[in-house]
């Protein structure tokens, strides 16, 4: 494997084989240090009027499920989730954002909570650009020009791309995890064995017995992703179960699926995102305002902040998280999230 094809397969899978050990802020423009933000151990958060009952609207392919807080005028902040979990991530992060005055945005991603497809002959497609364009035409039908977007894990990746392809509609980005841009062609590169063991789930995905083993049991599978992944965040079973609700979409695990099986070059995407999918094979840089982010105690696969500070040439922090904190940062460290959005507003 070539160094260059090598480190590209780490951006787009997580990087497993590098760990995170950069204690740096990367800086560019502002002062460098540390962020302390101890992992949230409290139990389940009052849950905000906003999420109580979510909003619908049609956009492009899919009915999107979606909550919405702050002023209709205020400055949009559309936050996206994460794989296994869902917008409840954001629920001490939306009130916060939308009490300085932003309009704040948390949809739930195709094949999670209410979002629905509009026909049923659409393809069940979770490849990297088509979550992208659903944001686009989410932003579209809100009547949204310009927004600042953050996410973490799938959302992360896909605020990656909508920064990279669509730069004019990203007023700013908060990426959890730093770049995760990749390709089929990287996603086919093997990497050593230990960092391989980290994507068990990949692999297991790409069997039928892992198709039917997830759809069996994907409560205890994502439990088992929210343990591993963040092991030093206690979180009560009502917190789990208010996100695992959004798993018993009809469509959620043929997205999970579809979305691991494509990563591995196992799966087809669509003829109408593969123009968009040349374009990320290639790496895009990323020219927008940008702080990344990541939890001193991530137990997924991610990368070393070195490995993409340069992919980054606008404006540019990274941010280590010390206390604890795992994969699901914005739900383990609101505050810290919320800053970073507000930050990265005014970069």
């Amino acid at each position: 494997m070539t160094q260059a094809l090598d480190q590209t397969r780490r951006g787009f899978l997580g990087a497993a084989v590098f760990a995170v050990a950069s204690a740096s802020f990367v800086a560019r423009g502002r002062a460098a240090g540390e962020v302390s933000a101890p992992a949230s151990q409290k139990p389940l958060s009052p849950l905000p009027a906003a999420f109580a009952t979510p909003r619908e609207i049609k956009a492009g392919v899919l009915s999107v499920g979606y909550v919405e807080a702050g002023p209709s005028d205020g400055a949009p902040v559309i936050l996206l989730h994460g794989w296994p979990y869902d917008i409840h991530s954001y629920v001490d992060v939306v009130p916060a954002l939308a009490a300085r005055g932003y309009r704040v945005i948390v949809p739930y991603l195709r094949g999670y909570g209410t979002t629905r497809f509009l026909s049923d002959q659409t393809m069940r497609n979770a490849e990297p650009a088509a979550l992208a364009v659903d944001v686009i035409d989410l932003m579209d039908a809100l009547k949204i020009e310009k927004a600042v977007i953050g996410g973490y894990d799938w959302g992360a990746r896909t605020a990656n791309i909508v920064a990279a392809l669509w730069p004019q509609r990203c007023k700013a980005m908060v990426s959890v995890s730093g770049y995760l841009i990749g390709s089929q062609e990287a996603g086919r590169m093997a990497l050593p064995p230990k960092a391989e063991l980290q994507w068990w789930y990949q692999f297991y995905f790409a069997t039928e017995r892992g198709r039917a083993g997830y759809d069996q049991y994907r409560r205890d599978f994502a439990r088992l992703i929210w343990e591993t992944a963040s092991p030093q965040w206690h979180f009560d079973d009502a917190t789990f179960e208010r996100s695992a609700k959004a798993f018993d979409n009809p469509d959620h695990v043929e997205i999970s699926i579809h979305n691991y099986r494509w990563r591995l070059g196992l799966a087809e995407g669509e003829a109408r995102y593969e123009a968009f999918e040349k374009q990320l094979a290639a790496a895009p840089v990323i020219i927008v305002p940008t702080i990344t982010l990541e939890g001193d105690a991530n137990g997924a696969p991610h990368p070393e902040p070195a490995a993409y500070a340069k992919k980054f040439t606008g404006k540019y922090q990274h941010r280590m998280l010390k206390g604890g904190v795992g994969h699901n940062l914005p739900q383990e460290a609101p505050q810290a999230f919320v800053q970073a959005i507000i930050d990265a507003d005014r970069l």
